[in-house]
């Protein structure tokens, strides 16, 4: 079986054009979300996901609509050749079900994680060089030494509540209990 799966961003987008496209390319069962790409829930996908069966073909009108990212596209079309599914789009003429369709995507695959790869080596010497000019990474300290040494002296003293000390200084329990723990470090 042909399931058709066509996304638009909002609600005021149409889905006519996509739609189309996947009933002229032989699509009797279509899906659609109206929610953006980036959003991990989508009913129409989630749903697709759980209809299709060894041997169906996902047929999209370009690639963009059914992944978040290259690597979410690649997760999925993974878990479709591990159940059998073929992906096919119809801009890009991209069809997982032979073997050169199979290939490209084992190329956007490589070239992802050399991506990836190259992104984790740069970030990390970025970091090494600011480690090493005594810079370290992560959200400034809402109170500086003074102010925490003042926490800890007040929470010692056992006066205030936890929640009293969190309002006077304007800090959520995780971050007095982190302080508290730099104290005693």
């Amino acid at each position: 079986m042909q399931v058709g799966y066509a996304r638009v961003s909002s609600d005021d987008q149409k889905l006519d054009l996509q739609l189309d496209a996947l009933r002229k390319a032989g699509c009797k069962k279509i899906l659609e979300d109206r929610k953006s790409g980036a959003r991990a829930d989508r009913p129409g996908l989630i749903r697709l996901l759980e209809i299709v069966r060894e041997g169906d073909v996902v047929i999209v009108w370009r690639l963009d609509r059914l992944g978040r990212s290259l690597r979410d596209l690649l997760d999925l079309t993974a878990r479709f050749e591990t159940e059998g599914v073929g992906l096919k789009s119809l801009q890009e003429n991209i069809d997982t079900t032979s073997s050169g369709g199979r290939l490209i995507f084992q190329i956007f695959g490589a070239l992802s994680e050399f991506e990836r790869n190259i992104i984790r080596e740069r970030t990390q010497a970025g970091l090494a060089a600011a480690r090493s000019r005594g810079r370290t990474g992560g959200r400034p300290k809402s109170l500086g030494p003074k102010e925490q040494r003042v926490l800890v002296r007040l929470y010692r003293a056992r006066e205030h509540s936890i929640a009293e000390l969190c309002r006077i200084f304007h800090i959520s329990k995780p971050t007095l209990y982190s302080y508290l723990e730099a104290a005693d470090g």
